[in-house]
C-alpha cells in the first residue's frame, strides 16, 4: 500500500483588476452574469468602469476578526444592531453595484446600512467613497495599511474623522491593535478588557 500525500494547497492573494473600456449597466450585467459561478471574486460597477477583485486569505482573515470584535462590542454595549455582511448594494439609477466587506444596520433596518467596511489589501482603482455615497451610508471605515481610517457622511460628502460618530466609545486604535495579534484568543481578552474600562 503507498501512502498518500496531499496535493500542495495555494491561496491567492488579493488582485484588483479595473477592466479597460467604458461599459453599459446592461453590458455589466452580461459580464455578471458569465462570472456568477467563479468562486472568491467580487465585480464591482461604478459609472461604466468594472472592477474585478479576488478574495484571498489574508482579506477574508481580517474582514472575518473586524466582525468577530465589532459583535463582541456590539453584545457588551448593548447596541442593537443587524450584520449584513457583503450584501450587494446596487442600481441602475445611481450607476453603482458593488459589495462592502461587512456593513450594519445599527438600531433597526433602514434603507440602506448605517455602517459599511472594507478590508483593502491592494490599492483599489474605483472611487471608493463615491459607491458608498451614492447610498447614503452613513459611516464607511477602511482597512489599508494595518490601520483603519474613518469616513462620516457630512452634507453628502465624506469627512475622515479620527473617531466614528455612529461608535463614539469604540476605541479604532484597539480595535486594530487586536485585530493584528496573532492570537484570537489573547485578542479577544485583550478587546474585552479595553472596552470595559
Amino acid at each position: 500500500m503507498t501512502p498518500q500525500t496531499l496535493d500542495k494547497i495555494t491561496t491567492l492573494q488579493e488582485q484588483r483588476f479595473l477592466l479597460p473600456g467604458h461599459y453599459t449597466w446592461e453590458e455589466f450585467e452580461k459580464l455578471e452574469a458569465l462570472t456568477a459561478n467563479a468562486p472568491g471574486l467580487r465585480i464591482t460597477y461604478l459609472d461604466g468602469c468594472v472592477e474585478f477583485m479576488t478574495l484571498g486569505e489574508q482579506h477574508e482573515a481580517i474582514k472575518s476578526v473586524i466582525a468577530i470584535f465589532l459583535a463582541l462590542y456590539f453584545f457588551e454595549k448593548g447596541i442593537n444592531f443587524i450584520p449584513v455582511g457583503s450584501a450587494t448594494r446596487r442600481a441602475k439609477e445611481k450607476g453603482a453595484s458593488f459589495e462592502p466587506d461587512e456593513s450594519y444596520y445599527l438600531g433597526e433596518k433602514k434603507e440602506n446600512p448605517d455602517l459599511a467596511i472594507e478590508v483593502n489589501i491592494t490599492s483599489g482603482s474605483i472611487d471608493k467613497l463615491e459607491k458608498y455615497q451614492r447610498f447614503n451610508i452613513t459611516e464607511v471605515w477602511f482597512w489599508e495599511n494595518n490601520q483603519i481610517s474613518v469616513y462620516h457622511l457630512t452634507n453628502d460628502n465624506y469627512e475622515q474623522i479620527a473617531q466614528s460618530k455612529l461608535l463614539p466609545d469604540l476605541d479604532i486604535n484597539l480595535l486594530v491593535r487586536c485585530v493584528l495579534m496573532p492570537s484570537i484568543i489573547e485578542a479577544r481578552t485583550e478587546f474585552i478588557k479595553g472596552i470595559r474600562q
